[in-house]
């Protein structure tokens, strides 16, 4: 038992508790069992005439149709003796009772007594469609999941004969079109990320297939790739031309238009939509698929299992698993839960906690994917680990939910995600023991008995090849330690290589210059078991192996691989598909690989005591470094073009990727977001630490986006504090201006002013032109959220006078954009409209598109108050398209707060209050202070409307805002509130 499995179908090949008297399988090679053990069927003639008995289901076939069905047109001359004589062997295999002669024919009796896979795919399949079609999708897709794991590879592999070409291409397609099933089954319950990658390789294999690029498509789409999801469509009708001579099918371009017009409807799965004004039960389905050859561990079910039924009279059950990596604690736990699922009909949560790693998961982050699984709107989402962890706690109130927390480093980790109500509990494993997490029942996990570890490896690499070498597969898990992931490695290298023995494996398993010491229960274990696949890789995929290791990162693309590596990227992509193969490197996705966290670790191991020379590590490192700079600066120079700071960054020996257009490198930024800030953070010190922060400058955007907002504030504050200790100028001076804007996207105002005026002493020693620049801009802009606009003025002249200087015509223009602002709150409107149409100008003659955005966005600021609505408005629509282009959400709900000030100053408080509510769906630029502004908004609107009760709500709500920030906008909505108090 561990953490890989297989599937369903693995069960034909050795049944544990076999019921049927006979079993077939013709969805993979033509096999045959009685009662449980394996039956030789001869040659592939003989499997040929087995295989169309089978499929003609029970039905007697005349010796005439057999012959065309093994022979065609041209059957020998003996023919009929021939086939008179594989009828014979067959019935002397498997009985006189199973093969029946009738009028000069044949058939095999499909009774009772017998199973084919193909029945059971069918049966399996027939269920799922009435299950469907009763609007039970989760058992649909349990259902069609469970025909396809009958399919063992290619159907009727390997067999002659007519016969079995036409009925392997009708298999393979019924098999395809249950996958179709399925996978619609997959984006109608909400799994679109989770079914992208397994789309890409269909695809990829089936490339004329219409209705696997319309699921692909759709799992773009909603996935947030629209970009990615239109190139689909383009890519297949190119190639529906080029192949075929034809246009897409109807449903195929439909697709297309509606992702086009950013329909609201395809972008929710089925589950998710509900009619207008009712609620949607969002029931979180997040464990992990359990592995069907779970082997043992029969207590420990029995004991956690026990321990999870207490939560029924009980304020929260909680059990922790402990052991040494690879032990098995996460197949265990998944398991126990599968098997209590149905105690917690309320749902199962899951997260990995990714404890073992250099990076592990913020509570607050799982909180926020808890809070969403759960159905909590983003907008209701608050900031904090103590404020989520309250609303959690909240939202389980009164519900049985499940929690699996998996990988957890320490107690501390884990306190804050536990559901602390009555009827829900939590199951967390973790490598650590945690005697301090009150409450907990511990288990300790350990290796697998002898008589476990031999029915898992005879599991995987089966009956046949073990039962003919018992005692040398008992030498082999014995040589693995009894330790399920060395087992499972080693059993699965034996699998893969048909022509090894398993006293052959036995043998090199013997050899303790190939095992090592190391492999035993303990630590060392799985070490030992992954030097088994390292001792035999050649020299330039040890190297592969043991580099890509110091890279740290959730994963790794094929081209910051081959920069890490010095090598070309086919060259690279070939390197890490051998290590696929022999499992020391896991396939994310197309393109993309990954290490266990245990083999990352292991790898770092051998790259400290095998490379040579060891300065190598550090170059590696610093390769990869400069590919991500250097590409990153390719984006953000598309991004702001006439922009000087990619003049100001640290030489690259590496040149960058290149990109066709903006939407391509901005789906590159941020697909490479968590690797990226993962490079910052590790980059952090020596002779690399100064091309760290400006991978941080020029990867700001990210700060932006609130999706990797804290994943990016945690990168500047290394930067930073690295900077500190070493007394690097330069670098504070640059972390300090990314953390500047940090604070001020989230609406920490006293903590961006303290960063700015600190970067601004920096840059009069270092001077530093980037910092000269942006962080008077920034205080200016500092200034006008805190209603210090004469301030505001100056330090944005002083940021235009520096960029100016510096030939940065895109500072200059944000500088101006800024300004307009703050001559805006001064009254000098018609001054407002010039600065930020000059901003506007400069921006749209560099070609930008989310820097013109915001001078759209600041031009329409000044066009509302000078009462020019409608050119406001169309201001703001084109502003809010290029923020969604550019895949910036809150800059879009800033924009949507906008739009409402504007459609309030019409006197058209409906609209108004659309666009405020859409603005605190999205969240927007200014955390808790701008939430406020909004509030305030859309509650003159309502109030506009009628809906008084409600808009003071809304009042009381920007107060309690305010007042804890110390705002002045406080005074504004006690006005507001004023004839509330006086009534």
């Amino acid at each position: 038992m561990d953490g890989e499995g297989h599937t369903g179908r693995e069960r034909l090949r050795q049944p544990d508790n076999d019921r049927h008297r006979l079993r077939f399988a013709v969805l993979g090679p033509v096999r045959a069992w009685r009662d449980g053990e394996p039956v030789g069927v001869g040659s592939p003639q003989q499997r040929a005439l087995l295989a169309a008995l089978l499929l003609r289901g029970g039905q007697t076939a005349t010796a005439q149709e057999l012959v065309d069905a093994l022979w065609g047109e041209k059957p020998p001359q003996r023919a009929l003796a021939a086939l008179r004589t594989y009828a014979s062997r067959l019935r002397k295999a498997l009985g006189a009772e199973a093969l029946v002669s009738e009028s000069g024919g044949y058939a095999i009796g499909l009774g009772p007594g017998t199973e084919l896979d193909a029945d059971t795919a069918a049966a399996h399949a027939l269920e799922a469609e009435k299950a469907a079609s009763g609007g039970d999708r989760h058992r649909a897709r349990e259902l069609y999941g469970l025909a396809l794991a009958q399919w063992d590879g290619e159907p009727l592999a390997h067999l002659p004969g007519p016969y079995a070409e036409n009925q392997r291409a009708r298999l393979e397609e019924w098999r395809l079109s249950l996958l179709e099933h399925r996978l619609g089954l997959d984006l109608q319950l909400g799994s679109h990320a989770e079914v992208v990658s397994e789309l890409t390789a269909l695809t990829a294999e089936h490339p004329l297939r219409e209705r696997l690029r319309e699921l692909l498509m759709l799992a773009l789409y909603r996935s947030g790739r629209q970009a990615e999801a239109l190139a689909v469509y383009a890519d297949t009708r190119r190639l529906l031309a080029e192949e075929l001579g034809v246009d897409p099918r109807p449903e195929l371009a439909e697709l297309q238009q509606r992702i086009l017009r950013a329909d609201e409807e395809l972008a929710r799965p089925v589950e998710e939509s509900a009619p207008p004004g009712t609620a949607t039960f969002v029931r979180p389905a997040q464990l992990p698929a359990t592995v069907p050859d779970f082997t043992g561990r029969t207590a420990f079910v029995s004991e956690l299992g026990d321990q999870l039924v207490t939560a029924e009279s009980r304020i929260m059950a909680v059990s922790a698993v402990a052991g040494i990596g690879g032990v098995g604690k996460t197949t265990l736990a998944v398991h126990v839960a599968h098997a209590a699922r149905d105690r917690f009909p309320d749902g199962q949560l899951y997260a990995d906690l990714q404890g073992a790693g250099p990076a592990p998961a913020e509570p607050e982050a799982v909180l926020g994917a808890f809070l969403r699984a759960l159905g909590t709107p983003d907008s209701a989402i608050p900031d904090g680990v103590e404020e989520r962890a309250s609303l959690y706690r909240s939202t389980l109130a009164g519900r049985r939910i499940l929690t699996l927390l998996d990988n957890a480093r320490d107690a501390a980790q884990v306190r804050p995600l536990l559901p602390g109500t009555e009827g829900c509990a939590a199951l967390i494993t973790s490598r650590v023991r945690m005697v301090d997490l009150a409450g907990a029942h511990l288990v300790d996990l350990d290796v697998m008995s002898p008589e476990e570890a031999m029915t898992l490896f005879t599991r995987i690499v089966g009956t046949d090849r073990v039962g003919a070498e018992r005692e040398a597969a008992m030498d082999t898990v014995a040589a693995c330690g009894f330790l399920p992931l060395a087992i499972r490695i080693a059993a699965s290298r034996l699998a893969a290589r048909r022509t090894w023995t398993v006293s052959f494996l036995a043998r090199r398993l013997a050899d303790e210059r190939r095992r090592l010491d190391e492999l035993q229960a303990g630590d060392q274990a799985v070490k030992a078991t992954f030097e088994l696949g390292y001792s035999q890789l050649e020299a330039e995929q040890a190297r592969t192996f043991r580099l890509l290791g110091l890279a740290d990162g959730p994963d790794i693309s094929v081209q910051a691989a081959a920069a890490m590596l010095d090598r070309t990227p086919e060259e690279t992509e070939d390197l890490l598909e051998c290590l696929v193969d022999t499992s020391l490197l896991e396939s994310a996705a197309p393109g993309r690989y990954r290490y266990h966290d245990l083999v990352r670790l292991y790898a770092r191991t051998c790259a400290e005591r095998d490379e040579d020379p060891t300065s190598e590590r550090s170059a590696a490192r610093s390769r990869l470094l400069d590919f991500y700079l250097a590409t990153t600066a390719r984006v953000f120079a598309l991004a702001r073009p006439g922009d000087r700071v990619v003049e100001h960054l640290a030489a690259t020996e590496h040149p960058g990727l290149k990109f066709g257009d903006h939407a391509a490198a901005l789906d590159w930024l941020f697909a490479e977001a968590d690797c990226l800030l993962s490079c910052v953070e590790q980059s952090a010190d020596g002779d690399t630490l100064r091309r760290a922060a400006d991978l941080l400058l020029v990867a700001k955007d990210l700060a932006d986006s609130g999706i990797h907002s804290l994943r990016y504030e945690r990168a500047a504050t290394a930067v930073h504090e690295a900077a500190q200790t070493t007394g690097d100028a330069w670098a504070e001076g640059r972390a300090r201006i990314m953390l500047t804007h940090v604070y001020t996207v989230t609406g920490r105002f006293q903590q961006a002013d303290e960063n700015a005026r600190r970067a601004m002493e920096i840059a009069r020693t270092t001077g530093d032109h980037v910092v000269k620049g942006f962080a008077p801009n920034d205080l200016g802009i500092i200034a006008v959220f805190r209603s210090r606009h004469e301030e505001g003025e100056v330090y944005l002249n002083q940021a235009i006078e520096a960029f100016q200087a510096d030939g940065n015509v895109n500072g200059e223009a944000s500088a101006l954009c800024n300004l307009s602002r703050t001559h805006l709150v001064l009254g000098r409107t018609d001054s407002a409209i010039r600065l930020a149409e000059r901003g506007v100008a400069i921006y749209a003659e560099l070609g930008m598109t989310m820097r013109l955005a915001n001078g759209r966005y600041a031009l329409a600021m000044a066009l509302t108050g000078a009462g020019r609505i409608t050119e406001a408005l169309d201001q703001l629509n084109q502003a809010l398209a290029l923020f969604h282009e550019s895949h910036q959400p809150m800059w879009e709900g800033a924009t949507h707060l906008r739009m409402a000030e504007a459609y309030m100053a019409a006197r058209r408080p409906a609209q108004a209050a659309t666009h405020a509510e859409q603005a605190l769906a999205l969240r927007v630029v200014g955390g808790e202070w701008r939430r406020g502004n909004v509030l305030t908004v859309l509650g003159r609107a309502l109030d506009a409307l009628g809906q008084t009760d409600r808009a003071r709500a809304c009042w009381q709500d920007a107060l309690g805002i305010f007042d804890s920030l110390g705002s002045p906008e406080a005074a504004e909505v006690r006005k507001l509130l004023a004839p509330a108090v006086a009534a």
